[in-house]
């Protein structure tokens, strides 16, 4: 592959080297997607499949992809499964702990429609309409498989500049807010360690 079609593939064009803002919002971009670190929440079956992903067989970290401990150092959140009413307020928390840019991926159906738990009074359906989810991993659960072409799916869009989700929170942040609050009654996290 020549150079010019290295710098073609990595998005960038004769005209973004004049803007120089472009230019290196695209540069950075290359590098947040070559580097993703990810904050599980591990509300379902999901995570069952997170471990054979990141070991030897698939090793997500030779793609530059790894788990983080806390919210303030992760790029990507995961939401591994179904979420409780209960555990909607903590992953809204979690998620507004993270810093921009931040990517939210959902595994599996229960993001979608609740999976297996569509019909129950305390398991949430749609996720998106609470928070802004990037991409969706398909199967229930997803297999590793599955897992990776779904990272790579991100780390392309992230280094196109199409992996917009935390701007749509910010810009739609009323409208999120306002489908928080009807499911919830009111967003705030309330134990002994946040009251």
């Amino acid at each position: 592959m020549t150079n010019e079609e290295k710098i073609e593939q990595m998005n960038i064009f004769e005209e973004d080297l004049n803007d120089t803002i472009t230019f290196w919002e695209k540069i950075k971009n290359i590098f947040r997607g070559k580097s993703l670190w990810m904050l599980h929440y591990c509300t379902g079956c999901g995570a069952v499949e997170l471990p054979p992903t990141m070991t030897a067989r698939f090793d997500m970290e030779r793609l530059g992809m790894g788990p983080m401990a806390t919210p303030r150092q992760a790029d990507v959140l995961l939401i591994t499964g179904y979420l409780s009413v209960k555990t909607l307020r903590r992953v809204i928390y979690t998620y507004e702990q993270m810093m921009t840019p931040k990517y939210l991926v959902g595994f599996g159906s229960c993001t979608l429609n609740g999976g297996i738990y569509y019909d129950s009074y305390a398991v949430i359906d749609r996720l998106d309409y609470y928070l802004p989810v990037d991409l969706y991993v398909a199967g229930c659960m997803p297999r590793p498989e599955a897992i990776m072409n779904t990272f790579k799916t991100l780390e392309n869009m992230i280094t196109k500049g199409e992996a917009n989700g935390w701007k749509k929170y910010v810009e739609n942040y009323d409208w999120y807010r306002n489908n928080q609050i009807r499911s919830l009654g009111e967003v705030y996290v309330k134990d002994e360690f946040h009251e």
